[in-house]
C-alpha cells in the first residue's frame, strides 16, 4: 500500500500482519513511524531502498511510545540513519537514551531467552539525537507538516501523529488493535489494548475523542495497517473499553482473577466477532486474540490494583 506517500512495512514481529512500521516520503526525504524491533531493522532498510531512498535521506524516526513492538529497534536503526532525529513523547525520550530499565521489565516479564529471540540486544539512541516532542507541536518533513499530541489511556509515553495530507492519524496502541484476518463484509474489527502496566480506560477515551475531534479519513494502527470508517470503530472501542472496565470490576478480589478475566474477555470478543461476520470461527478468532487477551486482562489488573493505591 502506497498512499500519500506512505509505506506500510510488515516488521515480521511475531507473526506476518502483527506488527507495522511505517515509511512517509516527501520530496525525496523519509520519516520512519514506529520500527518494531532489532530483528526488523533490515526490513526497514529494504523498504526505504524499494522507495528510491537511502538511509541518508531520512530526516526522522517517530516512535509513537517505547513499548518494544514499537521502538525496541530504535537504537540500531539509528546507527543506520546518519542524518535523522528521533522525535520522542516527553516520557518515552529518557528511556532511548538509557533503556536499561525498558530492558530489565522486559526481561523480568520473559526472560532472557524470549528477550533475545525476539527484541535482540536493545541499543541505547545518542541522546543529543533525540528530539523531546510536546503536545500540540509540530515537525516538518520537507514540508509536510506532521503534529504531535499527547495521547494517554495505553501508555502515559504515547503521542499520536496528524498527517493533514492523508487526513489521518498514525495511532500507535491509542486506536486499538485491527487485524486484517478479522475483517469481515462488514469492514474492520477493532479491540482496545490496555497492555500493562499504565492502563487508563477514561484517558484512553478522552485521548480517542482527541483523534476523532480532527475528523480523520484514515487511521494508520501498528497493529495492523490503514483503517478507514472511523467513527464506527470508535463507537466499537468505546463500548469495549467500558465492557473491560466491568469485567475488570467484576472480577476484582476474587480468586483466580486473572484467569476469570481471561475468560470473560474472550467471551466479549467472540461475541463481538460473531456479530460482526467474522470469516474465521471461534477458535481461528481466539488464536488470533490469544496473546491480546492475556496482555489485556494483564492491563485490567494493573489498573485495577494502582487504583486501590
Amino acid at each position: 500500500m502506497n498512499q500519500h506517500g506512505i509505506h506500510t512495512i510488515d516488521t515480521a514481529f511475531q507473526r506476518e500482519h502483527f506488527d507495522a512500521a511505517y515509511l512517509i516520503v516527501e520530496n525525496g526525504r523519509g520519516a520512519f513511524v514506529d520500527c518494531g524491533t532489532n530483528h526488523s531493522v533490515p526490513l526497514l532498510l529494504s523498504a526505504l531502498e524499494e522507495a528510491g531512498l537511502t538511509p541518508g535521506d531520512v530526516d526522522w524516526l517517530i516512535v509513537t511510545h517505547v513499548h518494544l513492538d514499537h521502538a525496541g529497534g530504535a537504537g540500531l536503526l539509528m546507527q543506520r540513519l546518519p542524518k535523522a532525529r528521533l522525535a520522542a513523547h516527553p516520557r518515552a525520550a529518557p528511556h532511548l537514551a538509557d533503556p536499561s530499565k525498558l530492558i530489565a521489565g522486559a526481561t523480568a516479564v520473559y526472560g532472557e531467552a524470549e528477550m533475545q529471540r525476539s527484541y535482540g540486544q536493545i541499543q541505547a539512541v545518542d541522546e543529543r539525537r533525540v528530539q523531546v516532542i510536546e503536545d500540540g507541536q509540530v515537525i516538518e518533513l520537507s514540508g509536510r507538516p506532521l503534529e504531535f499530541i499527547d495521547t494517554p489511556g495505553h501508555a502515559r509515553h504515547h503521542h499520536c501523529i496528524w498527517d493533514e495530507r492523508s487526513r489521518a492519524w498514525f495511532t500507535g496502541d491509542t486506536f486499538g488493535l485491527s487485524y486484517r484476518e478479522l475483517d469481515s463484509d462488514k469492514g474492520a474489527f477493532v479491540i482496545p489494548t490496555s497492555t500493562p502496566v499504565q492502563f487508563e480506560p477514561e484517558k484512553l477515551k478522552a485521548s480517542i475523542g482527541r483523534l476523532l475531534s480532527r475528523d480523520p479519513q484514515w487511521m494508520y494502527l501498528t497493529h495492523y495497517g490503514r483503517v478507514g470508517d472511523v467513527q464506527r470503530l470508535a463507537g466499537d472501542l468505546y463500548a469495549q473499553i467500558d465492557a473491560m472496565v466491568e469485567i475488570g470490576r467484576q472480577y476484582d478480589g476474587l480468586p483466580d482473577r486473572h484467569k476469570r478475566m481471561k475468560d470473560a474477555l474472550t467471551t466479549l470478543y467472540l461475541r463481538r466477532a460473531r456479530k460482526h461476520g467474522c470469516r474465521l470461527d471461534d477458535t481461528g478468532v481466539e488464536q488470533v486474540l490469544r496473546m491480546d487477551i492475556e496482555l489485556n486482562a494483564q492491563g485490567l489488573a494493573s489498573w485495577l490494583d494502582r487504583d486501590k493505591r
